[in-house]
């Protein structure tokens, strides 16, 4: 059988079925929706957070959503270490429950970007990105207002020993530069892990660039990557 893909919706969540379609459809697995008052989630192999305006995004971006029953299980969830991916508002939400550090502040500019991004791999590893080779651009579409992500000195320099910075934004070849950033993120970061890696972060859609009609497959090689760990964990 299959990984099982729990994908949380809160009010509010509208990429939970760009994520069930990319699951299901090109990477083959089994999903299905979680709603925010669930408290199990035993049945499942790995749990999506994904993208929108949970809760319209009042006080801030995943702000509410924390407070959801739901996340007390995915905390135990992570804590038992079940992989956790969030993309964009789930990003956000995550960093909001304490289980990735850092947060997600308004662009620099002051504008919503949607558009075409690069991200170069920081690190290969298992669950998300041993498929992938570190220092490889990526093309994955990013659509936000609150992407600018923050963490103090003490706890950037940590995150960057520990080997926690998962994606950077950067140009064609791969260079992290200022011009390469699309909302003025802490060292160009666009994805983070936690100390143990089993939970990750990202600010770009993933589950946007699964198919060559929708303008690329560089998605599609992370979720593929997550897919191909969670089938060896689960022995598939």
């Amino acid at each position: 059988m299959p990984p099982r893909y729990g994908v949380l919706v809160f009010p509010g969540t509208w990429s939970d079925a760009d994520w069930l379609h990319a699951l299901e459809g090109p990477v083959g697995a089994a999903a299905e929706p979680v709603f925010h008052k669930e408290t199990d989630l035993s049945r499942f192999d790995c749990v999506v957070v994904p993208g929108g305006f949970s809760y319209g995004d009042y006080l801030r971006p995943g702000a509410i959503a924390r407070f959801s029953p739901v996340m007390e299980a995915v905390a135990a969830f992570a804590g038992a270490g079940g992989p956790v991916i969030g993309s964009c508002n789930g990003f956000q939400v995550l960093c909001e429950s304490g289980l990735l550090p850092g947060a997600l502040m308004r662009n620099a500019s002051l504008e919503f970007r949607c558009q075409p991004q690069r991200l170069r791999v920081e690190r290969a590893a298992a669950p998300f990105t041993e498929g992938l080779r570190e220092g490889e651009p990526l093309s994955v579409p990013i659509s936000h207002g609150d992407g600018n992500y923050y963490a103090d000195a003490e706890t950037l320099a940590r995150m960057e020993a520990n080997g926690q910075i998962a994606f950077r934004y950067c140009d064609a070849d791969g260079a992290a530069t200022p011009e390469a950033n699309p909302n003025g993120s802490l060292g160009n970061i666009a994805g983070v892990t936690n100390e143990a890696g089993n939970v990750l972060g990202l600010m770009p859609h993933p589950e946007r660039a699964v198919e060559e009609l929708l303008g690329g497959t560089d998605g599609l090689r992370l979720l593929r990557s997550l897919d191909g760990a969670l089938r060896e964990r689960v022995g598939v």
